[in-house]
């Protein structure tokens, strides 16, 4: 009796060890459920490609509602991409979502800030399912369709639309832009009231001259003509749509300054696009992202519209009375660049990921006339690795380049390719521009390179070189005797005419660069209309073609600052006349 006793005390005693044991668990795992799922808004910080990226996450029970970008230092063209991604983050509670092509640091800045959210929040995320439309569109019709949302695009489009056309504009890239995002220096253009007013004497026959020259005299005159001659008249239509561009600097290869700046010397790109941008939506143009051309529709030497993919990969025909090419280079493609320069392989590119030169295989069946396909020009003072450039104006504003040993050995207004080619001879084929705070208040690109962290600084020459690891002494020895040159105003050296800083004033600054690819002064043949010209020397009916897609303009070697007027001249032109012919029809 006593064992049984015993026996049953036992089991009671562990009945009740196992109950509070298994009312613990309960507790502890409701506890641990409370704690998953959060409530609350959290802010966090990340770096992206112009500084830094502050967003603000707002949970509901572990779920994602909102994420609002608070303070950020992008261009303005991510707006989109920014949009895009935080939509998609939200919309299936994840942060695993693709990075958007030509915006990358962009895409991770984002992607990074939420991922630490969710860290700090101790938030476990379950990732939703998001039903994918999946209809495919009908065919659409109108009066011109073009191929390219970059400057040159833009620029027709817009036109176009002013002369009454209905217009759609195709842009494979999840933003606008395209290369001209990537714009620094300014837009040159002779005779304006802007160098007028400060005494610069400039005609349209120097600038001719000029590029001329630059070119290797390569270019096609009567194109040349054209584009020297619309130039100022341009700038100015720009700025009736909202541009400023009145202060005025020199690039490489000009006798005179003529390059016009964005305000405050802000990247005249960047500037240009938020222009457009502001175009488009008052025009309400019809701008289809993530849509690429994949065949110019044509019968009989006449072209008819183009099909489009989308980004479910449908494809659709858009119908048109006439079709604009301005889907920009191909200095993003190096199977394209070695095939008409070998010895550029391996080299790497200012271009945007979406310059890849799709167009030209578009072109056999119509059997359109190329030229200079193998002028490719590489822009000298790009940053290795990250290939992120450096305005051409940061020379221009007083910026020396100096070798390992700590000397100048090129003009450094020289034109692209020769300084290009000055530092490929240098040991480590890299050099390094230095400068100090004066040339950096001089424009604000230059702010946005040291704010990505791409500047070295110091406070004397001496901690600069060694930082750099380059001879210190003889940086200081070559700062010196350019600083006499300044003072005299004649560089004994190397002859560089535009000594206009002496570099005396700390911090100062330096970054390695090294060439990279830059811009293809080749492609589609056209004539002073904008029109585009067949092997037999014939239009093709209803086809036009403007910008870096185009070839011609610059011959051998394109000018820095050339490249914004030749989008805007000729993508002008062939806005308008594309809608003049369509009036006909």
């Amino acid at each position: 009796m006593k064992k049984f006793k015993k026996s049953l005390a036992i089991v009671l005693f562990l009945a009740i060890v196992l109950s509070l044991g298994a009312c613990q668990t309960t507790k502890a795992d409701n506890s641990r459920e409370e704690k998953e799922l959060v409530t609350g808004i959290f802010v966090e910080e990340s770096k992206g490609k112009g500084g830094l990226l502050k967003l603000e996450v707002a949970f509901e029970n572990s779920e994602i509602k909102d994420i609002k970008v608070l303070e950020h230092n992008e261009s303005e063209y991510t707006k989109p991409v920014i949009e895009d991604l935080t939509k998609k983050i939200i919309n299936t509670n994840s942060i695993d979502v693709d990075i958007v092509s030509g915006a990358t640091l962009t895409s991770h800045a984002i992607i990074n800030a939420v991922r630490d959210v969710i860290k700090k929040a101790e938030v476990t995320l379950i990732a939703k399912e998001v039903a994918q439309e999946t209809e495919k569109p009908a065919d659409v019709s109108t009066d011109i369709v073009i191929i390219g949302a970059g400057g040159a695009g833009l620029t027709a489009a817009i036109e176009a639309t002013y002369e009454g056309a209905e217009v759609i504009v195709v842009e494979k890239n999840a933003f606008m832009g395209g290369n001209t995002n990537y714009a620094t220096g300014g837009m040159n253009a002779a005779g304006t009231k802007y160098q007028k007013a400060k005494g610069i004497e400039d005609s349209p026959e120097l600038h001719f001259k000029d590029t001329m020259k630059g070119g290797h005299d390569k270019n096609d005159p009567a194109l040349l003509k054209v584009f020297t001659e619309k130039a100022a008249e341009t700038l100015y239509w720009l700025e009736e749509l909202g541009a400023q561009l009145s202060e005025i600097g020199r690039s490489g290869g000009q006798s005179v300054d003529r390059i016009h700046k964005g305000p405050d010397g802000m990247p005249i790109g960047p500037h240009l696009m938020d222009v457009f941008a502001k175009q488009v939506e008052k025009l309400n143009i019809d701008v289809r992202l993530n849509t690429k051309a994949i065949e110019i529709l044509s019968e009989n030497n006449k072209v008819l519209g183009i099909k489009v993919e989308n980004l479910d990969g449908h494809t659709y025909n858009i119908n048109a009375k006439a079709v604009i090419i301005a889907s920009g280079g191909f200095g993003a493609n190096p199977e394209l660049v070695t095939k008409y320069k070998p010895e550029l392989e391996g080299f790497g590119t200012t271009n945007q990921p979406g310059a890849t030169g799709d167009i030209f295989s578009m072109l056999e069946k119509l059997d359109i006339a190329l030229i200079d396909m193998d002028q490719i020009q590489t822009h000298p003072t790009v940053v290795p690795r990250i290939n992120e450039m450096i305005t051409e104006g940061v020379r221009g504003d007083g910026a020396i380049l100096v070798n390992r040993d700590g000397k100048r050995f090129v003009n450094e207004l020289e034109t692209r390719d020769t300084v290009s080619k000055a530092i490929l001879s240098q040991e480590g084929k890299s050099a390094f521009l230095i400068f100090d705070q004066q040339v950096v208040d001089q424009a604000s690109a230059i702010k946005k390179y040291k704010d990505a962290g791409l500047l070295t600084e110091a406070n004397s020459l001496k901690e600069l070189g060694e930082k750099l690891n380059i001879n210190a002494t003889e940086l200081e020895s070559t700062v010196e005797s350019y600083n006499e040159y300044f003072k005299d105003q004649n560089d004994k050296e190397f002859g560089r005419r535009l000594l206009n800083v002496e570099l005396i004033e700390a911090p100062y600054y330096g970054v390695e660069v090294s060439p990279a690819i830059h811009h293809t002064m080749g492609g589609i043949k056209i004539n002073t209309n904008a029109e585009v010209i067949n092997n037999s020397g014939d239009v093709v009916e209803g086809l036009y073609a403007a910008g870096e897609v185009t070839g011609g303009i610059h011959g051998g070697n394109r000018i820095g600052g050339n490249a914004i007027t030749d989008i805007t001249v000729f993508g002008k032109i062939a806005g308008r006349n594309a809608a003049e012919a369509i009036k006909y029809k």
